[in-house]
């Protein structure tokens, strides 16, 4: 072994020992006629002292000679610190330097390997092995590993089978644009990489594994941003002859045993449910966060007919009440105006009230709106002296988003969202259908295995968009950790989803022909969920970004800038694949 102890365990209690350490060296300092080295590894961080006029010539040389990001070994004496350092665990002692050699010399690093680096995002990630070695990015790691401990055993606990399934696949038509790989050895044929093993651990409840998960890796080519990556990791989970209730009893526990495990934080009530309709229309999303209220009113009858042609032509008014917000200035409300005006949202402008202490009103529309209207509007938004009206008009949709990100905007500023605060719910009765005006026909909400509620099968002849989907997603503070549903398991209610889909029975045999034909042989009833494992992991960390929680992430284009992927591949290749490179239209 080249040492006996790591630079992070040694404490009082060691005075006195001889040790052997070995590590990158993170800072120097010579106060003349003392030395002193700051040796780091995994385990945390060690000092070591040399007093120039007691040790040996040679080990001073060897100490000039070190920079920034060497590798040394070094043994000595612990000895107890003159000065300590309550800052890191092993601040009340260092180690007199009796020997030292050099393992490995290191160039000037490109930033500095501080927790406060110097170094920027692109930076960090051309070099990202040491970003690595930064506290911060090593701790984030060290995290997503515990977690990544913590599911198993608890899915042990319950009887899941872990199981691993291809990376090879079949294309698909539904979700996201595939990651496609050519086969050499099939010419003119195209694997896929999997965006979810969805198929796949339908086919293990087929053959009876009863309950499977899988810690996996998946693949979407969509646009990215700092929640999301071209490939990222799922815990990916099935089980059979279960309904609904059945699963989210399941995962909740598996939510709850994952706080109480690495975090030690206590939730002991059932996470609330909340219906997608509900959410839209209360939060203006289906991934509401519930830490604060706020919450989105639907005023279009009690503010049209007033002659207000902004109100008068809209589709939807919706508003939000900012409690003890009348003293806001007019700086600060023509701030969220520009907010709400941003392409993201694309609003118009901003209505606002102001309901004075003094119970009169001020807005930006009194022109229109008399007091007596003012109130009927603050009752109906449950608003109270000092309160500040916020309202935006205009299509249904927009509007909602808009107000949504107004609430979530406001939630920031006003310190309503903190990050050791933790408020889970279930988001459940989905559509199952949605229509895509582009491609003219419905596409699946989820996915087109997942099961509509029971008494609604007769919508799909008479009016699909109202079918519910016994489907629910887990939410967390405003961030979808993940989502499931029930499976369809019936062969002929399989083939009518497929139908309103727009497949023909041609093309649903052609995706799909092995999924249908194995329904043949005795399909259980089953349903699972999968969960964004790299989003639980940032949102256990308290970041926004999953970036931070993956070994070797890409940035927003997709690149692996310290590999320089993706890149070109050579002629030869091409010849061998039968590739011939064209235009991107």
């Amino acid at each position: 072994m080249y040492r006996t102890h790591n630079c992070g365990e040694l404490r009082k209690e060691h005075i006195g020992e001889k040790v052997t350490l070995c590590g990158w060296v993170q800072l120097k300092r010579d106060k003349g006629g003392m030395i002193w080295l700051d040796l780091r590894d995994r385990y945390g961080i060690t000092q070591l002292a040399a007093e120039e006029t007691n040790t040996d010539r040679g080990i001073i040389s060897k100490i000039d000679k070190t920079g920034r990001e060497f590798v040394i070994k070094v043994s000595g004496e612990v000895i107890e610190r003159f000065s300590k350092n309550d800052k890191i665990p092993t601040g009340d002692i260092e180690i007199k330097i009796e020997s030292l050699e050099i393992l490995s010399e290191s160039e000037i690093p490109p930033f500095t390997i501080i927790d406060n680096t110097d170094g920027g995002d692109e930076l960090r990630m051309k070099y990202r092995y040491l970003d690595i070695r930064r506290t911060p990015v090593k701790n984030a790691l060290l995290l997503r590993h515990r977690m990544a401990q913590e599911v198993r055993k608890y899915l042990d606990s319950q009887s899941f089978i872990e199981i691993e399934t291809p990376y090879l696949i079949k294309s698909t038509p539904e979700g996201a644009r595939d990651f496609v790989v050519p086969s050499r050895m099939n010419p003119g044929e195209f694997y896929a990489l999997p965006q979810s093993p969805q198929t796949f651990k339908q086919l293990l409840m087929i053959a009876g594994m009863d309950r499977y998960f899988q810690i996996v890796k998946c693949f979407r080519d969509e646009d990215l941003r700092a929640d999301r990556q071209p490939e990222f990791t799922q815990i990916d989970c099935e089980m059979s002859f279960v309904e609904q209730n059945d699963i989210l009893k399941i995962f909740e526990g598996l939510t709850k045993y994952l706080f109480k495990s690495v975090k030690d934080i206590d939730i002991n009530y059932y996470f609330p449910r909340m219906t997608y309709s509900e959410a839209m229309e209360k939060y203006g999303n289906d991934k509401p966060d519930i830490r604060f209220g706020m919450t989105i009113t639907n005023i279009t009858e009690n503010v049209q007919g007033k002659e207000f042609v902004v109100f008068d032509s809209a589709e939807y008014i919706g508003g939000i009440c900012l409690g003890n917000g009348s003293e806001y200035t007019r700086k600060q409300i023509d701030d969220l105006t520009e907010f709400v005006k941003i392409p993201q949202i694309g609003a118009k402008g901003l209505v606002y009230c102001k309901y004075n202490t003094d119970g009169s009103f001020k807005s930006s529309v009194d022109k229109f709106y008399t007091a007596d209207d003012w109130k009927t509007i603050a009752a109906k938004m449950g608003a109270t002296q000092g309160d500040l009206i916020l309202i935006l008009a205009g299509e249904k949709e927009r509007t909602l988003h808009g107000l949504s990100e107004l609430r979530l905007k406001l939630g920031n500023e006003l310190g309503l969202r903190p990050r050791d605060t933790y408020a889970p719910l279930w988001v459940i009765e989905f559509p199952l259908l949605e229509w895509d005006k582009e491609s003219s026909r419905y596409h699946a909400k989820h996915h087109p295995f997942t099961s509509p509620f029971d008494e609604d099968i007769p919508l799909f002849d008479s009016d699909p968009a109202k079918i519910r989907a016994k489907a629910y997603d887990l939410v967390i503070n405003g961030i979808e950790i993940g989502g499931g549903s029930i499976r369809i398991f019936n062969r002929s209610l399989q083939e009518k989803m497929f139908k309103n889909l727009g497949f023909s029975k041609e093309d649903a045999e052609a995706q799909f022909g092995f999924l249908m034909n194995a329904f043949k042989f005795g399909a259980p009833p089953h349903g699972g969920i999968a969960l964004g494992f790299d989003r639980l992991c940032a949102l256990f960390g308290g970041s926004d970004s999953i970036r931070d929680y993956i070994a070797f992430p890409k940035n927003n284009s997709g690149r692996d800038v310290m590999i320089d992927s993706p890149s070109t591949i050579s002629q030869a290749q091409l010849n061998e694949l039968g590739i011939i490179l064209g235009e991107v239209k």
